[in-house]
């Protein structure tokens, strides 16, 4: 049984898998060559978060790989709350092929998968955002006419969990990863150990640089994110305030000529300027489809 929690649960065969499945579906579903086959198999979303692009990418690509759906929301369970997080998994186990959590805590999807015997996909936490990070490499590969390794991406903003995930993704192909932001909101000297290791393994290149116009210039893609994450409201005025210099513009896409990402929601006229999701080198909607295909591809990869 294999679980998707952090995004280095993939080797770098079994993302290139899971990404080629999700491009060949996409395909086969835009040429009209698509069959949806019902079964009996279920997966269960248990979101601690709430989301729009998680929830509806994630019930598509299990119907499209002939699994039902069941969606239950904070209220209904209350992951460790109102039962054990242990139980929890045992019961979903006993009804379920597949588990499909979205946390505040990375601890929770751990404990769930410990006591899982079914696969279970981490549809966010606050260490790891791992099917963003895949799908991202999907988008890239079908918007650049080069190899992931000769990929260089600037991520400008906190070292969040999309972050590290990305980071992973890239240095997993052996691409350069550049991740612009003030000091103090670096990515967690936990996660960069891994990194280390994986920009080791795959002779990749990662890179901290705070000044943004440094960060971004010769890079290929620019993609940024919000400067407060949910769960860090009451840091909102303070981030304001230390990210101010970090919004991304049209000024920088254009000068570089890079492909912008994002991957939503956005805060328009914070960490990007008005309407930048619409600019010409936007990718950003594309991204958002993409997260059906990748995701598509890592059911079927574990499933």
């Amino acid at each position: 049984m294999n679980n998707f929690i952090n995004f280095d649960d993939f080797d770098r065969e079994s993302v290139e898998e899971a990404i080629e499945i999700g491009i060949n579906e996409k395909n086969k579903f835009y040429s009209e060559d698509f069959e949806i086959k019902l079964n009996k198999k279920f997966g269960v979303l248990l979101f601690e978060k709430p989301s729009l692009r998680t929830k509806l990418s994630f019930i598509k690509a299990l119907n499209f790989n002939g699994i039902n759906d069941i969606y239950f929301s904070p209220e209904e369970v209350g992951l460790g709350r109102r039962e054990k997080v242990s139980d929890i998994a045992k019961v979903i186990s006993k009804m379920s092929e597949v588990a499909i959590l979205r946390t505040f805590k990375h601890s929770t999807i751990e404990e769930f998968s410990r006591n899982s015997s079914v696969p279970v996909i981490n549809a966010l936490s606050d260490r790891e955002h791992p099917c963003q990070a895949l799908c991202d490499l999907l988008t890239i590969k079908e918007k650049t006419e080069n190899n992931l390794n000769n990929i260089s991406i600037t991520f400008v903003g906190d070292g969040n969990n999309v972050a590290t995930s990305l980071a992973k993704a890239i240095l997993t192909f052996g691409g350069t990863f550049i991740h612009s932001c003030p000091k103090g909101y670096e990515i967690p000297k936990e996660d960069l150990k891994v990194i280390e290791d994986l920009q080791r393994k795959y002779n990749g290149n990662f890179l901290i640089e705070n000044n943004l116009n440094v960060s971004v210039k010769n890079s290929d893609i620019v993609y940024t994110d919000v400067w407060t994450s949910m769960g860090q409201e009451s840091e909102q005025r303070k981030r304001i305030e230390d990210f101010k210099n970090y919004q991304v513009n049209e000024k920088i896409i254009e000068t570089n000529n890079a492909i912008f990402m994002h991957d939503l929601p956005a805060h328009h006229g914070e960490e990007i300027s008005e309407n930048l999701v619409d600019h010409k080198n936007s990718v950003v909607f594309d991204q958002a489809e993409n997260r059906i295909w990748g995701q598509l591809g890592i059911i079927k990869k574990i499933v």
